[in-house]
């Protein structure tokens, strides 16, 4: 499935000529979707109904679609029922969140709309396996995760990773979306958050773009949302690197490795995972080449506890018209996060990328090219036998 990246606004703490610049600078930047509350807008029927058409036409003119958080109070005040959706229709909604279940049926018949309104679910395995045993194809609602304003009160990380391979079990056509925070200065949310809007406790201070891809790389979520508001041009230009083309080869594959595909060697067909590198100031641009210009990198399935090593890239920077000098350095052991490259003092493995994992002997054989700092080694957490990979730099 092609991910998607959507933003949060919250009409109830900002004006609406604020909302639509964000709108404009999101939209540059592939964001294809809007979350906001619908319920937690004070006003009568009439008012809240022309604010939200309002906000809808702004975003429709920026190529995103709208998905207003409601529940059974809402629907009752906007004079709505799981049979009759027409008022939401009538300010062209795309998306309805369900805070709440009306049970297997009344959830059955919110999908069955004949308004063409998308419906999106709690991340409750109860509802999916009730909407399924309705007849429901999982292909025809969404699923979205809860955000969290408080701090400390997000998601376990093992219990988010279980949650989704539960729902996926149900059916890998299920669409998961969750939620990520921007670290930008200034943001806000729902009640007050000041410490970011995450689905995740362990991922509410990392750098925007790590969480999103700490996400992609457990391979069930499908749908990356920032919670709190406004993230800055810089972070959806790294969201924009992430997801673009994100789990398909973002750039030409490397004659080598198509050779070894075609004869069927090794296979291509998974996600890319992609870590962030900062570099060493001494790398050279032939080692800079080899990290980011082959393309994607990958073991084999048998390394070892102390390195991750991608192999192909050998098979290259190897033969004997290819130089990779060795380069001095004086650290005596290499340290887990590090990442070196095989230079030529071991001629045969040459042009091997490899990242420490437990800490190794500086022999000479390999160069010091650059680190993954402590929050991006989380990274090598999800990179499993056999994965693809593509570095970035930091």
């Amino acid at each position: 499935m092609k991910h998607e990246l959507g933003i949060s606004v919250y009409p109830d703490l900002r004006p609406l000529e604020e909302i639509e610049a964000y709108f404009e600078l999101a939209g540059r930047y592939g964001v294809s979707r809007v979350f906001s509350s619908m319920f937690s807008v004070e006003g009568t029927k009439e008012e809240v109904l022309e604010y939200f058409r309002k906000l809808i036409i702004a975003a429709h003119k920026n190529n995103l679609k709208v998905s207003l958080d409601v529940n059974p109070m809402c629907f009752e005040k906007m004079g709505a029922t799981p049979d009759d959706l027409s008022v939401f229709k009538s300010i062209d909604v795309d998306i309805l969140r369900m805070d709440l279940s009306y049970g297997p049926e009344g959830d059955a018949k919110l999908v069955r709309n004949p308004h063409g309104i998308t419906i999106e679910f709690n991340n409750s395995p109860k509802i999916v396996k009730g909407l399924i045993d309705c007849g429901i194809d999982a292909k025809n609602f969404l699923v979205c995760h809860n955000f969290y304003p408080q701090r400390y009160t997000a998601m376990k990380w093992n219990k988010f990773i279980d949650k989704n391979k539960e729902l996926k079990a149900l059916s890998r056509d299920l669409r998961i979306g969750a939620f990520v925070s921007s670290a930008a200065e200034n943001t806000h949310g729902v009640w007050d958050a000041v410490c970011g809007l995450p689905t995740v406790e362990r991922l509410r201070m990392l750098p925007i773009d790590l969480q999103a891809r700490m996400m992609l790389a457990t391979g069930d979520v499908d749908d990356i949302l920032i919670g709190n508001a406004y993230a800055s041009e810089e972070e959806f230009k790294k969201l924009q690197e992430v997801l673009e083309e994100s789990g398909a080869m973002s750039k030409e594959i490397d004659p080598m490795l198509k050779l070894l595909v075609d004869r069927g060697v090794i296979s291509l067909d998974k996600p890319v995972k992609k870590l962030r590198v900062t570099l060493d100031p001494e790398v050279t641009e032939k080692e800079k080449e080899v990290l980011f210009d082959f393309f994607p990198h990958l073991d084999m399935g048998d390394g070892s506890e102390w390195i991750w090593r991608t192999r192909i890239s050998r098979f290259k920077y190897s033969k004997p018209d290819e130089v990779l000098a060795p380069r001095p350095c004086d650290k005596e052991m290499f340290e887990a996060g590090d990442v070196v490259v095989v230079n030529d003092n071991y001629k045969h493995y040459a042009g091997e990328i490899q990242i420490v994992k437990i800490p190794i002997v500086n022999d000479g054989t390999r160069n010091l090219i650059g680190r993954l700092d402590e929050d991006e080694y989380q990274m090598m957490e999800l990179v499993y036998d056999g994965d693809l990979v593509e570095f970035l730099e930091k």
